[in-house]
């Protein structure tokens, strides 16, 4: 799915993003992530910098729901879809090497292909 410009705008915004995901015994978990950012139309990726219970959720079921949100005014962006996690590749790369230079060690890349995005 194709995402407005509004939800693309949010990402970008209002961070840090919550990013829920849920264990195959139904456990919830939501994850602040400041490193949320769109890559394309259709992409969100965000680097797993300490979420371990996060990338086993996603192990484990790959369903991510994300809520960007400025508690002032209240506006923002939720979105839903399918987590790929990656460890190599050119956006583990470019990600790793960002971190690095703020001493921060990528563990994981989760790209986010998104099924449904909506602004409010």
């Amino acid at each position: 799915m194709e995402m407005l410009q509004e939800v693309k705008n949010a990402v970008a915004e209002y961070s840090p993003a919550m990013v829920a995901t849920v264990d195959k015994t139904d456990k919830p978990n939501v994850s602040a992530k400041g490193s949320l950012r769109v890559i394309d139309d259709e992409h969100l990726l965000f680097a797993d910098i300490r979420s371990p219970r996060t990338i086993a959720n996603l192990k484990e079921n790959p369903q991510v729901a994300v809520i960007c949100l400025n508690p002032t005014t209240r506006k923002g962006c939720r979105i839903w879809g399918k987590a790929q996690i990656m460890t190599s590749g050119d956006l583990f790369d470019q990600l790793t090497k960002e971190y690095a230079a703020r001493n921060m060690k990528v563990n994981h890349v989760v790209k986010i292909t998104v099924d449904e995005a909506v602004a409010f």
